[in-house]
């Protein structure tokens, strides 16, 4: 009979839970030993033996029996030392931890080829969208060179839900949490902390050179109003929280995470509510975008368990297991800071409707090299206000920064400012 594989997992909520529950349907792995944070929490999981539970999860990574290491508890600390240490003591890793490989990627990588062993991440990204595996295998003979891409489900709830029902963003927030899409502290994901997580390691594998975290542009959505989701719809446009990535022949990487004006011609204008999606441009392929569920207990699950089996089904046949999945990224990308970025633009004034505001306006953009594709004053209000909307040619960011302080001296009110999908 052939030896099972024995997996330790770090984590039994929401995902480690449906990791559990999928393995359980596969005869070559075992779960062995399982960390949770509270041993005495009710878990209605069938198959559940509270035997193999334990609240140290130094238990996991110190275990001589376990091959395979699920790290599923998220967070710098102390899933760091406890995947480090799981590496030296001769343990393969699968993790979901998108902020971990961010933040930390380079030195678990360097650790894992030091001791040859495998880090696998699928989950980490996109969850249950196909992804790493395909880019490292399928798509290798491409050169990639842009990414868009919708990796929060959150936001896109958010956002969707702002713009079917023409409501707030804080009245969406409140229901988000209720019905338990975002967290009662959602600043991870609608300041785009966790896009830009997941941006910088996708960016880093599909590009083949190492993106810094700390050098990723973000901004979150909390300033869009229900006002731009009308404008946006009107002008053929929906706003989605965006992450991407560019690269030149140079290694000149360009990667951020923003709210953006999308086509409604584009794919990921249709992307909707918690679903995500990951636009790849390059050659040969040309473009080809992945979407799915982005979360959840099993779309993440499959992710998880793929790159578990992936692992098990290797282990006894090579000293040197999957190749193409391991780490190559030694040099860094020479990051493009967003002031040196050239953009289209969204702005919506407010403006005193007084004669000669529009060619003011028009004046001030023009004298700072910005050509206008349009410019339209909507309404006037009661207090003689007149309600501006334009949309910018492709403009150099400090320039487009400069003539917003201009405009905004000039005595108008910058209600937003928010760049176009090119």
């Amino acid at each position: 009979m052939e030896k099972k594989i024995k997996i330790g997992l770090i984590g039994l909520g929401t995902v480690g839970s449906g990791v559990f529950k999928t393995l359980k349907s596969f005869d070559n792995v075992e779960v062995v030993k399982i960390a949770v944070r509270n041993l005495n929490k009710p878990r209605k999981i069938d198959g559940l033996d509270n035997s193999i539970l334990t609240d140290d999860p130094y238990e996991v990574v110190n275990c001589p029996d376990i091959d395979i290491v699920a790290e599923l508890a998220g967070g710098i600390n102390p899933a760091y030392d406890l995947i480090k240490t799981a590496i030296k003591n001769g343990k393969h890793i699968v993790t979901a931890n998108k902020e971990l490989l961010a933040k930390c990627g380079e030195e678990l990588f360097t650790i894992a080829q030091e001791n040859n062993r495998v880090i696998l991440y699928e989950a980490a990204i996109a969850g249950g969208i196909p992804l790493i595996m395909p880019i490292k295998t399928i798509l290798a003979g491409n050169k990639i060179n842009k990414i868009e891409a919708i990796l929060n489900g959150t936001t896109n709830y958010i956002l969707t839900k702002m713009d079917v029902q023409g409501a707030s963003y804080d009245d969406v927030l409140k229901e988000a949490q209720e019905l338990g899409y975002a967290e009662s502290d959602p600043t991870g994901d609608v300041e785009g902390f966790d896009a830009a997580y997941k941006i910088a390691t996708l960016a880093t594998i599909t590009f083949g050179k190492r993106i810094k975290i700390d050098n990723i542009y973000r901004e979150g959505i909390t300033k869009i109003r229900a006002q731009d989701m009308k404008a946006a719809n009107d002008l053929g446009y929906k706003i989605k929280l965006i992450a991407s990535g560019q690269i030149d022949d140079k290694g000149n990487a360009d990667v951020r995470v923003h709210p953006m004006l999308v086509s409604k011609k584009s794919t990921l204008a249709h992307i909707d509510y918690v679903t995500n999606a990951v636009s790849l441009s390059g050659h040969p392929i040309g473009s080809i975008t992945l979407s799915g569920p982005g979360a959840g207990e099993f779309p993440t699950a499959s992710s998880v368990v793929g790159d578990i089996l992936a692992i098990a089904s290797e282990i006894g046949k090579s000293d040197y297991i999957l190749p193409m999945m391991r780490c190559r990224h030694e040099e860094n990308a020479n990051m493009i800071d967003i002031s040196e970025t050239a953009n289209k633009y969204y702005i919506s004034i407010t403006a005193r409707n007084n004669k000669g505001v529009i060619g003011k306006i028009g004046t001030i953009c023009a004298e700072n090299n910005i050509s206008l594709a349009s410019i339209v004053q909507k309404h006037i209000s009661e207090d003689n206000t007149a309600g501006i909307t334009v949309i910018t040619e492709i403009a150099n960011e400090k320039d487009m920064q400069n003539a917003i302080k201009l405009i905004e001296q000039d005595g108008n009110i910058i209600n937003s400012i928010i760049r176009v999908q090119i």
